[in-house]
């Protein structure tokens, strides 16, 4: 007897949801987009825990006919294509006719659908067995309520993030198919709140301007290129409005949102030289092409695709970035990068009240009130170049100066400790410094600096090129360090406080990790929606550069949903050594540079910056001999055989 068999219809429509339904993100964006092919102008999506609840998305669709409703939810049953051909030339969101049958496999899931607003159909499923069938009442569309996620599959369970992840991820497809599909209005509700509402009256800048906030996207450039076969539009931001990755570059095909590195790379390439580096633009491409030129049916969640000249489309978008900005001013704004608000140009913000859904009651906005932050004031602090009178560090060493010396006390004890020799720093003058003891850093006497970027400093055994800007990185990263570790109650508070704009789906995520950055002492109050007020700051903050230093710190959160409090203050620390470091090309003079040397020494580890780079290089006494020829190598000629 043969050992191959047919698998159960159950069995196999639980393997095909292990590919198509990964998350309750999985379960919106199939749903949603039936609703988008079902031509819905307004989609209503509700959810509680993030999802792992219950799922409900309403539209007011074509709906479906009292017949189809059992077939519906058969594994590959679609009504989108009928013949190899139309494989081939899909216009829908859908066509493999897997999702339905997938998502009831895994789920408790209730249809109510009517496609003449007269009657309808409701249907309850479990496990993908119909349980119930009933006549129902409601307008034309349909609702489909999915509850208690892979309540047959624990183990599917284990895979799941925490709530506030999976409660993004549901965020962000709903971002991405209202950015494609601007004609229609999306609403997401979760636990009573709105998390996106956007018009659809196809205005894709007002879109926008409903996910990222309206700031950002009155300051987006539009731009159209073309060729017969392809065409392309959309809007980018300027050079001066950038993320630190990729994921604000949106792709849309024909309403599909996907992702191909190349096109996503053909966008940064549009900029040429205008973006800063490891910096990415925001930016939402619509590529409208004829679907014989793309094939979908390379993924089961048909988010990558196969495209036909490729190169081509990269460089039609390439092309139309770049003459966009060439005839733009590019100057940034000065008030705007002195974090004053400055004026945007209007958009017409929606009005909720446009939209209303039949059978549904008005869910009212939650308004959470401001709180306030109180700080103690943190210690008094010099900002002034030393003096003879007062033995303080200069402005150069890039760190606040404290009045009591106590500050550093714990850094002197331990390096006291690991020493054993005496190392010295003398000046250009004669004069020496008597520092803390190590058994392997040299005696060093400054001598000059080179091109505003390296110190040369001699001893007994030869001589030092210091690179000015990774010895003082190392400096300010050991004091940093011991800084942001000791989270104290020291806090500057600003006379305007700072407000950052997020978009929903970043917003949950700040919201989660808000305790890592409290870890630091920056804490972060809710304004509106998705919107945090800050306050106050720590007072090792860098004077001007305070609402850089936040939007950095707030992206480190955001690019690595798994990093530590430890790993957070150990980039922090990194951050805010370099920023304060001087930099190449800058003359000091001989007291900066003999003080430089002596906080050098002081350090733990006075050999590296904080990034791995040397700080310092040798040329020995023997080393110079060799260059000059005082030292002759042996060689093997035919005089010294004999």
């Amino acid at each position: 007897m043969g050992i191959i068999h047919e698998l159960p219809v159950e069995l196999s429509n639980q393997i095909a949801a292990g590919e198509v339904i990964e998350r309750p993100a999985s379960v919106v964006k199939e749903l949603v987009e039936n609703s988008i092919d079902a031509q819905a102008t307004q989609v209503l999506i509700t959810v509680k825990q993030a999802g792992l609840k219950s799922i409900e998305v309403n539209d007011n669709g074509k709906g479906i006919s009292a017949d189809d409703v059992e077939v519906a939810f058969l594994p590959h049953t679609t009504s989108k294509i009928s013949t190899d051909r139309d494989l081939f030339n899909v216009r829908t969101l859908g066509f493999r006719g897997e999702a339905l049958a997938s998502i009831a496999s895994v789920s408790k899931l209730t249809v109510i659908t009517s496609d003449d607003g007269k009657s309808a159909t409701r249907a309850q499923f479990s496990g993908n067995e119909l349980v119930k069938k009933e006549t129902f009442a409601r307008s034309k569309g349909t609702t489909m309520t999915v509850e208690d996620l892979f309540f047959n599959t624990p183990a599917r369970l284990k895979y799941v993030k925490s709530l506030h992840t999976e409660l993004n991820k549901i965020v962000d497809i709903v971002d991405r198919l209202a950015m494609g599909h601007p004609d229609i209005s999306f609403r997401l509700i979760h636990e009573g709140k709105d998390l996106v509402w956007t018009s659809g009256n196809d205005n894709l800048q007002q879109t926008i301007a409903g996910i990222y906030g309206r700031t950002i996207a009155s300051h987006m450039l539009d731009f159209e290129n073309s060729d017969p076969d392809y065409q392309i539009k959309g809007y980018f931001s300027k050079p001066d409005t950038t993320r630190s990755n990729r994921s604000y570059i949106s792709l849309i095909l024909n309403g599909r949102y996907i992702r191909n590195f190349q096109l996503t790379n053909a966008v940064i390439r549009g900029y040429g030289s205008k973006l800063m580096v490891a910096r990415f633009p925001i930016a939402v491409i619509d590529i409208v092409m004829d679907p014989g030129l793309v094939d979908i049916n390379v993924h089961p969640t048909k988010q990558e695709v196969r495209l036909s000249n490729e190169g081509h489309i990269g460089d039609l978008i390439s092309e139309g970035i770049r003459q966009r900005l060439s005839n733009q001013n590019l100057i940034p704004d000065a008030v705007k990068n002195l974090g004053k608000k400055s004026i945007a140009p209007k958009i017409d913000t929606y009005k909720p009240e446009q939209i209303s859904f039949n059978d549904l009651a008005t869910i009212d906005k939650i308004n959470e009130p401001l709180s306030t932050a109180t700080a103690e004031p943190g210690p008094e602090y010099i900002d002034e170049p030393m003096t003879p009178e007062k033995k303080v560090e200069t402005p150069m060493t890039g760190m606040p100066i404290f009045k009591d010396p106590q500050h550093l006390h714990s850094w002197d004890e331990r390096l006291k400790q690991e020493s054993a020799e005496k190392v010295r720093v003398i000046d250009s003058e004669g004069n020496e410094t008597k520092l803390s003891e190590k058994t392997d850093f040299p005696d060093l006497r400054y001598i000059g600096q080179i091109h505003g970027t390296y110190l040369v400093a001699e001893s007994q055994d030869g001589f030092y090129l210091v690179d000015q800007h990774a010895a003082q990185e190392r400096v300010n990263y050991e004091y940093y360090r011991k800084e942001i570790g000791k989270v104290s109650n020291d806090q500057q508070k600003l006379l305007v406080p700072i407000v950052l704009d997020y978009p929903n789906s970043e917003s949950i995520l700040i919201k989660e990790k808000k305790p890592i950055l409290e870890s630091i002492g920056l804490y972060l109050d809710d304004f509106g929606q998705n919107s945090f007020v800050i306050n106050t700051h720590p007072t090792w903050f860098v004077p001007g550069q305070e609402e850089s230093t936040i939007k950095e710190m707030i992206d480190y959160v955001l690019n690595d949903s798994k990093i530590s409090v430890a790993s957070f203050r150990e980039k922090n620390a990194i951050m805010m050594s370099c920023k304060r470091a001087i930099k190449a090309n800058h003359h000091v003079d001989d007291r900066e540079a003999v003080q430089l040397l002596h906080n050098l020494t002081k350090a733990e580890n006075p050999y590296n910056c904080p990034h791995g780079r040397p700080v310092l290089v040798e040329f020995s006494n023997k080393d110079l001999e060799k260059m000059f020829k005082r030292i002759q190598d042996p060689h093997d000629t035919r005089e010294s055989k004999q």
